[in-house]
């Protein structure tokens, strides 16, 4: 096929980039690859990023690196209890001297924005983000403002079972593209951490690209090629996470809900990403394979029965992975 050889050639010559953004990320971060390719995957595929990890695990470096390299507008909100839907979009002020309104814009206004430590405010101010995370705008007395472009919403959060979080409302959840799960680093990687941070100089990455070069490399991905059977495949595995029975997997008890058609969107969006990362004008099934997990973990909700037995969303995904026939 010529147009996917031509993608092809096109992916290779802008993947450069971004082999030199993951170089100068991996000068600040050590290790954690899983996070910095999901990190990147977001920001390529428009899909906005939910990263959770207990502390210290260099989750919000890890974001702050990537602003560097792509010289983004950078903007970070700390979530805390006592948080307004206002100090995150902004809000009407009052002039008294010109009797006027005026707009102050609030930290919303971003090419990314850092949620940090999202599931520690309450409902009301995680769901001030909907519109912007869905929509690309927002909203501040009655009058309606477009985000900048690229515009991506890299939230961090600690596990449920930390004192003092909540859980993110469902809705917003299923706004998020992947969810990455990071895990403590290597003995190795520790070791290297203790060498490159006490030193009394902190490293620093340097600009790769623009905010342009990251829209215009999206188009190329966007045009990527996917084939009407690996489609099939993308909604199958979804499915089965709503009906698994008719896959022949009897887990049905274990499921309380299963992924949205969001799922399916985000699968296809990702694998392309990963086609791309892959230097590939094309998506295999592998591809669907790679993103899965981090698309699929939190859309599946598991039942009370599942939490007894420990059964988390990851193994359902494992075993739906195993059953669903590949094209």
């Amino acid at each position: 096929m010529p147009v996917v050889h031509e993608l092809d050639k096109k992916g290779k010559e802008m993947s450069a980039a971004m082999e030199r953004i993951i170089a100068e990320t991996q000068k600040v971060i050590v290790g954690q690859p899983i996070m910095i390719r999901g990190l990147l995957m977001g920001l390529l595929t428009q899909g906005h990023i939910l990263l959770e990890g207990v502390p210290g695990l260099a989750k919000t470096l890890s974001v702050m690196t990537l602003s560097t390299c792509i010289r983004a507008h950078f903007s970070r909100i700390q979530f805390t209890p006592d948080l307004l839907p206002s100090d995150i979009i902004g809000t009407n002020i009052y002039n008294a001297k010109t009797a006027e309104f005026s707009i102050k814009k609030g930290p919303i206004f971003a090419n990314i924005v850092l949620a940090d430590e999202i599931n520690r405010a309450a409902a009301k101010v995680q769901a001030a983000l909907l519109e912007a995370m869905q929509e690309k705008q927002v909203t501040i007395g009655g009058q309606t403002f477009k985000l900048e472009k690229p515009f991506l919403v890299m939230a961090t959060q600690n596990p449920i079972e930390s004192e003092g979080t909540y859980n993110l409302p469902d809705a917003q959840v299923d706004r998020f593209m992947f969810k990455v799960v990071i895990d403590y680093p290597t003995p190795e990687d520790e070791l290297e951490i203790i060498n490159r941070f006490t030193k009394g100089v902190v490293p620093q990455a340097s600009p790769v690209c623009t905010p342009a070069d990251i829209v215009a490399t999206r188009d190329t991905i966007n045009n990527i090629f996917i084939d009407d059977k690996i489609k099939r495949y993308i909604v199958d595995i979804v499915f089965a996470t709503r009906f698994p029975d008719r896959v022949g997997l009897k887990i049905k008890n274990l499921i309380q809900y299963g992924a949205s058609p969001r799922a399916s969107l985000h699968l296809t969006t990702g694998s392309k990403g990963n086609a791309f990362m892959e230097n590939r004008g094309y998506v295999t099934p592998d591809d669907i394979k790679a993103v899965a997990h981090d698309v699929l973990r939190h859309r599946i909700s598991v039942s009370y029965e599942a939490e007894a037995e420990e059964i988390k969303s990851e193994n359902i995904i494992d075993e739906i992975l195993k059953t669903v026939k590949v094209p």
